[in-house]
């Protein structure tokens, strides 16, 4: 067995070299990818999808909407970090420079796109509309991305996308659709 010092630094000289790869990660941003015009279009990507949707959101649906975005949000950011960590894919021009994961798409455009597709014709079939969207990401997102030089799948292809995606997005069709919720207070009625 190990002795306790020695994987302490073992851990730390891990730590250390994390430490000194981000901070290289960060300097190449700053001189080479932030103001260019991939950068531009993520700070795009990042914002006007969110603005569009609220323009155009159901608004008396806006909270169980957005729960169910923010579902989306959470499960691609995990999933992206987990497929960047283990080299299956990586990113180039990050919009911000220290997030493993393509801001604009785990942020934005995919918890956008599934909260879109769950307003348009809410009573169709989910699994259909999961199917679709699923398509959707892995033959037409993806791939754009890749061909922008966004997006680098290393150890991934396409295909592999599509079950995830379902998956996300019947999730996001169940918790859209769930309304046991109960107020956390009393509501306090004005008085005149």
């Amino acid at each position: 067995m190990e002795d306790k010092q020695h994987i302490e630094k073992l851990i730390d000289n891990n730590i250390s070299d994390i430490h000194r790869l981000i901070q290289e990660k960060v300097d190449i941003w700053k001189e080479h990818v932030v103001f260019t015009d991939l950068w531009w279009i993520g700070v795009g990507l990042s914002i006007l999808p969110w603005i569009l949707w609220f323009i155009f959101r159901k608004k008396k649906s806006t909270d169980r909407i957005l729960y169910a975005g923010f579902f989306v949000i959470i499960i691609a950011l995990a999933l992206d970090i987990v497929g960047d960590q283990f080299g299956l894919w990586h990113y180039r021009f990050n919009v911000l420079p220290i997030v493993p994961t393509y801001f604009p798409w785990d942020v934005t455009l995919m918890p956008v796109t599934v909260i879109f597709f769950l307003q348009i014709k809410p009573n169709s079939n989910p699994f259909l509309k999961a199917v679709l969207f699923a398509l959707f990401s892995a033959f037409i997102a993806e791939p754009f991305f890749q061909w922008m030089g966004v997006y680098v799948p290393t150890k991934w292809k396409f295909h592999y996308s599509i079950p995830i995606q379902i998956l996300i997005y019947l999730v996001a069709h169940y918790l859209s659709r769930r309304d046991k919720f109960s107020p956390f207070y009393k509501k306090v009625r004005d008085e005149d």
